[in-house]
């Protein structure tokens, strides 16, 4: 069993990793020393499997508990569903006192959060993560919210769960598209600070599912969550910059799954954002194309694109970034790997481009050159 401590200053708590560990969650969260109330969010998909299972250990530890299903899907990542959890939590009379536990993949960790922090001003909520990219990255680190017809996750706020709570038993069930999602983000972690983590992925037989070592994947469960953990702890609300790098991917990553309206699911646009990065990288001569190749043959490893749809719309794309939550006073940010395990943040002038920062014209040779041949 893995326990990795996210050491804030307030409203710390445990990363706790191991297999069987969905069967102990009643007695963690009794530890806590939680209110009576708990009601489990989940949806359809995954409560089939897991749900009647959490809620059983939940209730062997003498919590009365209630459930919330939403739809499966980032389109549903809406304020409307944060409504229906509102509704719920009114009608089984949550507390302040009261939990709500998010069982599910990302989008379903994001959205329980989000309510956790709203629903009568802030009440406790636990991450019970089960896919490899929620357990790997989105249940750690507070960051919680909603998308908006404009932009992904401009609506949330800050909200620290209680504990992150890890069975990797689960994955065995996990969609092979969902696992391809949680190795992106394995694969940024290594290379915006882990060398060493990049280096094992570089000299893995697979990256797939049905490929992957069990050992190595126990590794990029607890490195990928020591890092997060590290870097959260300190900054927690992404004030001094450090939080930023782990948005390496992320800035083209974001507007690709909001112009092709989220059939890219996240960790494949994250893919093509690292993709992109890379090479916009190379342009600025921060790398060499050597090393962005090596990132990119990695990324084909774990059997993710690094080819745009032939009929994304580069244009929209571009414009959508102008739109990012993390633009400040008209300059956007970039985070550019400098070397495998090391990165830079490069200003973005969103209002009036220029040549001499990441520029509106380099965006678009880069994107354009990640087409299909046919369609460059």
């Amino acid at each position: 069993m893995e326990s990795i401590q996210v050491a804030l200053a307030e409203n710390a708590y445990e990363i706790s990793i191991a297999p069987g560990n969905l069967d102990r969650l009643g007695a963690k969260c009794r530890d806590l020393k939680l209110g009576n109330k708990v009601m489990v969010v989940s949806n359809p998909t995954v409560f089939a499997l897991y749900g009647q299972r959490t809620i059983s250990a939940l209730q062997q530890a003498d919590f009365e508990v209630s459930y919330c299903e939403l739809p499966d899907g980032e389109r549903y990542k809406t304020l409307d569903s944060i409504a229906h959890i509102y509704d719920l939590a009114l009608e089984h009379g949550l507390e302040r006192s009261s939990t709500l536990v998010a069982l599910g993949g990302g989008v379903i960790g994001d959205m329980t959060g989000f309510a956790a922090a709203t629903w009568l001003r802030g009440i406790a909520v636990v991450q019970v993560p089960t896919t490899l990219l929620a357990m790997v990255d989105s249940s750690i680190g507070g960051k919680t919210g909603v998308n908006h017809p404009h932009g992904k996750n401009l609506i949330g706020a800050f909200h620290q769960p209680r504990l992150v709570l890890t069975d990797p038993d689960v994955l065995v069930t996990l969609p092979a598209r969902e696992f391809r999602a949680g190795m992106a983000e394995a694969i940024k972690y290594a290379i915006i600070g882990d060398p060493e983590l990049f280096d094992l992925l570089e000299r893995a037989d697979g990256l797939q599912q049905n490929q992957i070592d069990p050992e190595l994947l126990a590794t990029i469960l607890t490195r990928s969550a020591r890092a997060k953990a590290e870097v959260v702890s300190k900054d927690e609300h992404e004030l001094t910059g450090l939080r930023a790098t782990l948005n390496y991917g992320h800035t083209i990553g974001h507007a690709i799954e909001n112009v092709t309206e989220y059939t890219i699911n996240h960790g494949e646009a994250v893919a093509l954002g690292m993709s992109a990065a890379g090479q916009i990288a190379v342009k600025l001569q921060l790398w060499t194309q050597q090393e962005a190749q090596r990132q990119d043959r990695v990324i084909h490893k774990a059997d993710l694109a690094i080819e745009l749809p032939p009929a994304i719309d580069l244009e929209q794309i571009v414009k959508t970034l102008k739109s990012d939550k993390k633009v400040k006073a008209g300059k956007g940010v970039f985070i550019l790997p400098s070397k495998i395990g090391s990165t830079r943040t490069i200003a973005y002038e969103v209002l009036n481009p220029t040549e001499d920062l990441v520029s509106d014209a380099l965006i678009k040779q880069v994107l354009t050159a990640m087409l299909p041949i046919a369609s460059s």
